[in-house]
């Protein structure tokens, strides 16, 4: 077996995947030979999960993490990466299960992890794209990707996206028991996170295709969360910030 990804785990959170599964799990393990696929699900009622064992029963490489509940995707990717470093995990890659996320952008990005902390495959970069979207996703994630850049004074230009690969150490580092976000802004959170703790970005481009088969999980619901927490993140910032001031003008 290939030893160059041995190290590598592929962090797979699925809800009703049953579609999409049985092909990307394979896609997935062709361009990283060697590594770990962990598919992490959250009770899925479409038999996801049951299916996910099945695979793990005829490919040693894959691990299945079954929870009670659907939680939302950063509590599920939480639990993932701690499964994954508990495993011994030198680098974690996240991504979705719908094809969103093309495999084959997958060894450029891990390859990356050996001058970088954190490897942010990205839409909004030279080269990067989307696909079958209309006007209006486009303009909720650019926009929110520049709100959050703006308010958060963070320089990488795609905040929103998913597909990501982190050295282990880096995301072992990661306050989990304050993260505020269960929804898609855990990804903006946690990049801020790794900035704020001096971790080397770099993004990647990639291009983004809708999923072709299953329903979408996004809601404004999840729109308006992310824009609440962005500004929560900042106004935390100033205010530790000036308590910081505070306590070195008393000393």
């Amino acid at each position: 077996m290939d030893s160059k990804y041995a190290g590598t785990w592929i962090v797979l959170p699925t809800y009703n995947e049953i579609e999409n599964l049985p092909a990307i799990g394979p896609a997935i393990l062709e361009q990283l030979p060697g590594a770990t696929l962990l598919v992490v699900d959250d009770s899925s009622p479409d038999g996801t999960g049951a299916l996910a064992d099945e695979m793990a029963e005829r490919d040693e490489r894959v691990r299945v993490l079954h929870r009670t509940a659907k939680q939302g995707l950063g509590k599920a990717y939480v639990d993932g990466f701690r499964h994954a470093l508990a495993g011994g995990a030198a680098n974690v890659v996240q991504m979705d299960a719908d094809w969103s996320h093309d495999p084959g952008y997958l060894p450029a990005m891990v390859d990356a992890l050996a001058q970088v902390d954190l490897v942010i495959g990205s839409r909004y970069v030279k080269g990067g794209g989307v696909r079958n979207w209309g006007f209006m996703r486009r303009f909720v994630s650019r926009g929110g990707s520049l709100f959050a850049r703006t308010v958060l004074w963070l320089s990488p230009h795609d905040l929103t996206g998913g597909f990501k690969a982190w050295r282990g150490p880096t995301l072992a580092g990661l306050p989990w028991a304050e993260l505020h976000s269960g929804g898609y802004v855990f990804q903006i959170e946690t990049t801020f996170r790794a900035s704020r703790a001096g971790a080397r970005i770099r993004e990647l481009p990639i291009v983004f295709v809708d999923r072709q088969l299953g329903a979408s999980k996004m809601s404004r619901r999840i729109i308006f969360e992310a824009l609440a927490v962005v500004v929560r993140l900042r106004l935390e910032e100033l205010r530790d910030g000036l308590a910081r001031t505070a306590r070195r003008r008393r000393g």
